[in-house]
């Protein structure tokens, strides 16, 4: 879609990267450290005083206590640490829960390995996992079950009591999760972030995932991290020594000193905020009906007022006709499941959002 978009000079609210310029600040930080000689290999897990600053962003906002030395491992991008997870764990033979319409990465991750997706679809309009359905499909080659929330591509968030039914499921096995929150600081109207880093009986079971890109907005960084238990953490390593080995040193230099100044992280839901909501008027003028978006920097909407196409055909469509790319919601199931559905992406200079919903609202 982002190509079909640069063919047809259309406005881009498809792919999830912003618009709008990355910290000043942070960028001057990578030039000094450039500039003080840190140009080599950072160590294997990444670059201490990071780690350090991360176990402490850590206790800060979820009160729990990881050590950097043996539990948190930089990564290329939130993808590899995903990807590197599963493969640390999984087996051929074994199974994956999860969850539909879901990150493109994670199925293709779980089948590389020898494993088996088992696919459970959310519960539309609201994108809610079904508990009862997963206890049905849980079965003793069960090996992980792979969470993302804030959800991309629907910007649903889990629930106090969606953690609870989880730790309830999980109790007495040896199931693994594979947490994905890379949208961690994305999530709106006050609503806390329900990370697996506030529950201790799963911060033991588990592999979570995150992104500087996203936190940043710096996505072409392609830096991220993962945290887990040190038994976790060693094996975890051992994928990633001959895989990548190191990330890009200045850029964690940087964010080493970055990442103490509190407010550049925690102002980011307001800011996001403030752009849904922006967004959410200009649609207005519309047809299309706007689904809900607690996280991420992505809300879907059905557009069953405009056409009975199927979502590809739709999206490809106003690409072509009225200048602005989406994304068909069908490309986030392996069946292709069509509800009519499509995403955009908000995070973007107003004058872009104004823009395409000025062109959105000729359809």
């Amino acid at each position: 879609m982002s190509a079909l978009a640069t063919e047809h000079k259309a406005v881009n609210l498809g792919q999830g990267f912003p618009d709008f310029p990355m910290s000043a600040g942070l960028t001057a930080l990578v030039t000094e450290a450039m500039n003080k000689g840190f140009n080599q290999y950072s160590p294997m897990p990444g670059w201490m005083p990071l780690r350090e600053a991360i176990a402490e962003k850590i206790a800060f906002l979820y009160h729990t206590t990881v050590n950097p030395d043996t539990d948190i491992t930089i990564t290329p991008g939130g993808t590899y640490a995903i990807y590197t997870a599963l493969t640390t764990v999984l087996q051929p033979g074994d199974e994956v829960i999860v969850f539909e319409p879901g990150y493109d990465s994670y199925i293709p991750n779980i089948v590389v390995n020898g494993a088996t997706p088992v696919r459970i679809d959310l519960q539309f309009p609201e994108y809610r996992i079904d508990w009862a359905e997963v206890r049905r499909k849980i079965t003793s080659k069960t090996r992980v079950i792979m969470l993302n929330s804030p959800h991309n591509p629907t910007g649903a968030v889990l629930r106090e009591e969606d953690m609870q039914q989880l730790r309830d499921l999980v109790q007495n096995t040896n199931i693994i999760i594979v947490s994905d929150e890379v949208y961690e600081h994305i999530i709106f109207d006050n609503i806390k972030h329900q990370s697996i880093l506030r529950y201790p009986d799963l911060v033991g079971r588990s592999f979570v995932c995150f992104s500087f890109g996203k936190v940043y907005h710096c996505t072409g960084w392609k830096l991220g991290y993962c945290v887990a238990p040190a038994a976790f953490t060693r094996e975890f390593r051992k994928v990633h020594q001959f895989n990548c080995f190191s990330c890009h040193t200045p850029s964690q230099v940087a964010l080493a000193a970055f990442l103490r100044n509190k407010e550049s992280y925690l102002s980011l839901a307001s800011f996001l905020q403030k752009k849904r909501d922006y967004f959410l008027t200009l649609m207005k003028d519309t047809r299309f009906t706007m689904l809900d978006s607690k996280g991420s920097y992505f809300i879907c909407a059905q557009y069953d007022r405009i056409s009975d196409e199927s979502d590809k055909d739709f999206a490809i469509r106003i690409t072509k006709e009225f200048g602005v790319a989406v994304i068909p919601v069908s490309a986030f199931y392996q069946d292709a499941t069509d509800n009519k559905v499509v995403r955009f992406c908000f995070g973007k200079k107003e004058e872009t959002l104004a823009l395409a919903a000025e062109r959105l609202a000729r359809i």
